[in-house]
């Protein structure tokens, strides 16, 4: 009989599993089934090993990795066997937390600078932490109220800092029992015996308790009188008053708790809330007065979806609807059965008396979670009571709104240290709040925490002409000036093109022609004089039918338009990139109106219809070849459609971008296989073969989106380089600019200022699961930077966090249509303008004869 093979790999570890369930059936009895120990991993189980120990090295090379991963020796074999398949399984698990835990993405090149962050260190008792408890009762009690007074009397003193939820679960800043414990007690308002048990679970790790630390924080912002808008906490006592334009400014905080590399911090961030002085009622009243035909139409679109707060209990509500047929007479049910009308429950419950009664009624739906279903609740509002939060379109195109409200909300790293250290002195001079951190063992650090950031060497910008060396430009993030004084580096002449205006904007126009072909020859190029349309008129059909018929064979179309007309937009852009695929350019008159500025707005005019005919203005060294990056982003527009727009880039020095454009619902692609494939191919067209690497950097996403982004957009990618068989590996960047963070350079202990550009900070704030850092690009004259955070999701081709974080640095002084460094990378900005367009005014998918150039910029 032919004796079978020796298990080996993960078939020894099945092996050894059937033989401990085996035992375990047998219920003990006999001799115990002697465990087989695995023998040296081999095949795929040892490529796994291999995988895994990889991938730990480069989360932070410490040894404590290697040893873990390295393959066992005879003497820790023999130790696992002791412990069994539940042994083994336990140290698998342990090992992937603390590889978790561990995550760091550090680089090396710059210079470094002593700088600090919006952080404070949130210390923890070593004999505190939170503990978990399940809690039964003997017999079962339903009512929830009765378990919380039944948990409340056996736990005596320690009722005040616990946190339970009525059911089971039951959490304390200590461990009061060593395993299980019962309490005798009687059901309360009754004599019937109850038995409360206690059982000890386990102590939770500070990841799984960041929910709760955060709840804490809630509660000392309101013992610290701040009231919760929206996500954020105000104070309406120290409010800014802006009587010219009936604005008023709240301070307040954005306050959360997390885990990063460092440790538990809290991260502290000033906010400020724009409170119009103005009600919706006096809003009725000004568009009654302004428009009465179309008053019921104008107050839709101005009121819906607008964001209101209720002075009487501080809270902020989305208006949905508008109840025309209700008003403050009408009754509702209160909680004790009894009809009420809208007045005497207003001056019941506030003491608010409400003027007109025959208002009508604004209407708020939420939907909240009844048990197994979800069920839509209604809040009727008064408008007289309801005050308008935010800018209006008007109010933000005011310079002197925007001016007179930056005064209060654009403030500098100085004034945002300073309101920090105030907060930390409100919290330590607070008894309430004092004690509610002490009864968890949390403290507050003293002060924000200290970093050490790192400056990138700064980035040379190189334009035309026959020796780059010689017009290279070195100084700093804005090179306005030198784009002026300088040729472009990929000129395109334009000798067929197209002018298109009304009679009143002759002298425009005819301005607006000479100058852009006298400033051709400083770009190093050649730009003919146009071919005129007059228009009859401005309206839509005249421009559609204009363009239908003059529109053949032309580079490039430009309109001067008298007035800003969204449908009129619209329509050009649609015909343009749509029905007869051609560049187009749009210009208000108002713009050509200035003659001292006249010249610099033609030369930048001049310089965005060189993009979109496939030119380049300027470069960056790219020290790599047969690199590809790419750039995603997402428009949302109206009824759940959404934009997404997919760039890549074609060319060695990645100025030149092949881009499309897909309908989608929601923020996750599912359509990437198509575009991403098409972009490869014309990769392999231009330059004669596939690129080695692919860097995606992705815009958008939130954290908890990070994991369906990996498991959905990563998987589309890595299929398209399978199907093509090719030797491309794909790194997967996540971008996000809507975050809390701030760094502030520190130039001594009291004097603060924004970090150069530049400035990169890879360690202590990072995230622990995440390879992640922060980039500060741009440098800004005025309040405080937005740093840039980069989430490493995926690295096939193992770059370098040096090389990566050069690389973003770089992209972000290609973005054509601003001579200066910008927040993000330009391949994510180009993503962003093209489903912008599409979303918004072209509705339809462009044609493909534009794919290759810059046409939405």
């Amino acid at each position: 009989m032919e004796q079978k093979p020796v298990p080996k790999g993960r078939g020894a570890l099945l092996e050894m599993l059937k033989k401990h369930k085996e035992a375990r059936s047998a219920g003990g009895a006999g001799e115990p089934v002697e465990e087989q120990v695995p023998p040296k991993t081999r095949g795929r189980a040892m490529l796994l090993q291999k995988i895994q120990a990889m991938k730990e090295r480069k989360a932070g090379d410490s040894p404590e990795f290697e040893r873990l991963a390295s393959t066992p020796g005879p003497s820790s074999v023999s130790s696992e066997s002791k412990r069994g398949v539940a042994g083994l399984s336990k140290e698998m698990s342990e090992m992937s937390v603390t590889a978790s835990e561990t995550c760091s993405y550090r680089g090396e090149v710059g210079t470094p600078i002593k700088a600090t962050a919006n952080y404070i260190f949130l210390n923890v008792d070593e004999d505190r932490g939170v503990f978990e408890y399940e809690v039964r009762f003997q017999p079962d009690i339903d009512a929830k109220s009765n378990r919380i007074k039944l948990v409340n009397e056996a736990l005596g003193e320690l009722r005040t800092t616990k946190v339970y939820d009525g059911d089971v679960c039951l959490y304390l800043p200590v461990r009061v029992i060593s395993d299980k414990q019962q309490f005798e007690s009687v059901i309360p308002n009754t004599n019937n015996p109850v038995t409360t048990i206690l059982i000890y679970k386990r102590k939770r790790k500070l990841s799984e308790c960041l929910h709760l630390y955060n709840v804490l924080f809630k509660r000392i912002m309101h013992l610290l009188l701040y009231h919760r808008m929206g996500r954020n906490y105000f104070s309406p006592e120290h409010k800014y008053l802006v009587p010219q334009h009936k604005l008023e400014v709240l301070p307040g905080f954005c306050v959360h708790v997390d885990e990063m590399e460092g440790g538990l911090m809290l991260c502290l961030d000033t906010q400020h809330r724009v409170i119009r002085s103005q009600t919706v009622y006096e809003l009725f009243h000004e568009i009654r007065a302004a428009n009465p035909r179309n008053f019921r139409e104008e107050v839709t679109k101005n009121v819906i979806g607008a964001c209101v707060l209720t002075k009487y209990n501080n809270k902020t509500y989305i208006i949905d609807d508008i109840a025309w047929n209700m008003n403050p007479k009408d009754t509702f049910e209160s909680k004790n059965k009894t009809q009420n009308s809208f007045i005497d429950y207003y001056k019941e419950h506030h003491n608010i008396t409400i003027e007109d009664v025959d208002q009508p009624l604004l209407i708020n739906r939420q939907v909240r979670q009844v048990q197994d279903s979800k069920v839509e609740h209604m809040v009727c509002l008064i408008p007289e009571l309801c005050y308008l939060t935010g800018l209006t379109d008007v109010m933000r195109n005011d310079f002197k709104v925007m001016k007179d409200v930056a005064a209060f909300t654009r403030i500098t790293p100085n004034q945002r240290m300073l309101a920090l250290r105030t907060y930390l002195d409100r919290v330590r001079q607070s008894e309430p709040a004092q004690k509610v951190l002490s009864g968890w063992g949390l403290s507050l650090a003293d002060d924000t925490l200290e970093l050490q950031a790192r400056v990138l060497p700064q980035e040379a910008v190189y334009f035309g002409g026959p020796d780059p060396e010689a017009r290279k430009y070195t100084g700093g993030s804005d090179w306005n000036k030198a784009m002026a004084d300088n040729k472009l580096t990929g000129p395109v002449n334009i000798t067929n093109w197209q002018l298109y205006y009304t009679r009143r904007d002759q002298k425009y126009a005819a301005n607006f022609a000479q100058t852009i072909v006298r400033l051709s020859k400083g770009m190093g190029c050649i730009i003919g004089d146009p071919h005129h349309i007059v228009l009859d008129d401005d309206r839509s059909e005249t421009y559609m039918t204009s363009i239908r018929d003059n529109v053949q064979n032309t580079q490039v179309a430009v309109f001067i338009c008298p007035t800003l007309r969204a449908d009129r937009y619209s329509i050009i852009k649609k015909m343009c990139c749509v029905n007869i695929p051609v560049a187009s350019q749009v210009i208000l008159s108002k713009t050509l109106s200035n003659p001292q500025k006249v010249r610099t707005i033609i030369h930048k005019i001049a310089m965005q219809i060189t993009c979109k005919l496939g030119g380049t203005l300027w470069s960056v060294k790219i020290p790599v070849s047969g690199w590809m990056v790419c750039g995603i982003d997402v428009y949302h527009g109206a009824n759940n459609q959404s934009v997404c727009g997919f760039v890549g880039s074609i060319n060695g020095s990645l100025t030149k971008y092949y881009s499309k454009a897909m309908f989608q619902d929601g923020e996750i692609g599912d359509f990437f296989k198509m575009p991403f494939r098409k972009m490869l191919q014309e990769k392999k067209d231009k330059e004669g073969s596939f690129p080695s690497k692919v860097i995606v950097f992705r815009d958008g996403l939130g954290d908890g989106q990070l994991e369906h982004c990996k498991k959905y957009e990563v998987s589309q990618l890595q299929e398209v380089i399978k199907e093509l068989n090719i030797d491309t590996t794909i790194t997967f960047v996540v971008v996000q600019k809507r975050i809390n963070t701030r760094i502030f350079r520190m130039v001594n202990e009291t004097t603060f200022d924004n970090p150069p550009s530049g400035t990169v900070v890879d360690t202590m704030v990072t995230r622990r699961q995440f390879y992640d850092f922060f980039l500060v690009p741009q440098s800004v004259r005025q309040g405080t930077v937005n740093p840039t955070h980069y989430v490493v999701l995926l690295d096939e081709g193992n770059i370098k966090p040096d090389h990566l974080q050069r690389l973003a640095y770089k992209l972000c002084h290609l973005y054509y249509n601003w001579s200066g460094t910008i927040r993000v990378p330009a391949p994510c900005l180009y993503a962003h303008k093209l489903a912008a367009l599409v979303g918004q005014y072209i509705k339809k998918t462009p044609s493909t004869v534009l794919d290759d150039k810059l046409f939405y910029l």
